[in-house]
């Protein structure tokens, strides 16, 4: 336990920020300018700081960060996954089934991420108050719970990354095949598989560049030695710093993963590209096993 010198709870390490920018930072004029969505979030920091001595208010935010966190990582390993299938083993699943093992999927995901965000709940990490002192996340401190929750985080989050990045490289190689068969060119609609392609792309760039970052960091400091934390539960202010900038530019994956979804669109790529809506069309990746079977 960190000697804070007061009764708040123990999730109140201290944080190297002075006075006066503890003041600014609870300036009511500087979360109005953010609108009411950020004046409702500081005031509930002050909340945790003031009226919150279990840290319960602290405990849930840092396990809705860690649960909305690993969320896309492990949705997006599920659907690189179905792409895959789909992709490479058309006739290999039943139809029939899709939504509920969709559902099930989803289930899965969520209760992974919900059992690992709990971790600390039961002792195996902490969750703390962060720099500037208005949200709540993993500790990055060297003893034992704090490490392997740390590594926890970073491993599942990192075989995400890497398991998307697998899947939907070997589905756009597999696209790409398609897209260059001499016979495919006559049979199927090249907009189609340019959409596809241009968007798994697209997932894979925006997950890694937002979320490595964060994750090898986590990974780096928990590992540090000497550690980046002293006895008191004091980081340096570049690494505070450090992590809130990383945390935000994991938190572009879910504003940029729609936008993938909306730029890479068959009406967007027919303008850049308008020879690709001049090719017959068929809705299969294996057209003659498709024929021969219809024909039968």
């Amino acid at each position: 336990m960190w000697p804070n010198g007061s009764s708040l709870g123990p999730c109140l390490r201290p944080t190297n920020i002075t006075l006066e920018e503890r003041r600014l930072i609870a300036s009511p004029w500087f979360a109005a300018s953010f609108c009411l969505v950020g004046l409702a979030s500081n005031l509930l920091a002050l909340s945790v700081l003031a009226v919150d001595p279990g840290c319960s208010l602290c405990h849930f935010m840092g396990v809705i960060m860690v649960f909305f966190g690993l969320c896309p990582l492990l949705l997006g390993a599920a659907m690189a996954s179905e792409r895959y299938l789909g992709i490479t083993r058309p006739f290999s699943r039943p139809a029939a089934s899709s939504q509920r093992r969709a559902w099930t999927t989803v289930g899965l995901v969520w209760a992974a991420a919900l059992a690992l965000g709990l971790l600390p709940l039961l002792g195996v990490g902490r969750y703390t108050v962060q720099y500037p002192g208005s949200w709540c996340f993993l500790t990055l401190g060297a003893e034992p719970g704090d490490v392997a929750f740390g590594l926890l985080f970073t491993l599942l989050g990192s075989l995400s990354v890497g398991l998307s990045f697998l899947l939907n490289t070997i589905s756009v190689a597999t696209l790409c095949h398609v897209y260059h068969g001499q016979e495919a060119a006559q049979q199927r609609p090249r907009d189609c598989e340019v959409e596809m392609m241009a968007q798994l792309t697209g997932i894979m760039v925006v997950a890694s560049i937002c979320w490595m970052p964060l994750l090898v960091f986590i990974a780096q400091t928990v590992l540090r030695s000497p550690p980046a934390m002293s006895p008191t539960g004091q980081l340096s202010r570049a690494t505070e710093k450090q992590l809130l900038i990383y945390l935000r530019v994991a938190t572009w994956n879910q504003i940029l993963d729609p936008w993938v979804y909306i730029l890479f669109r068959r009406v967007v790529i027919r303008r850049l590209h308008p020879r690709l809506s001049t090719r017959p069309r068929s809705l299969s990746l294996q057209p003659q096993l498709t024929r021969r079977s219809t024909m039968q």
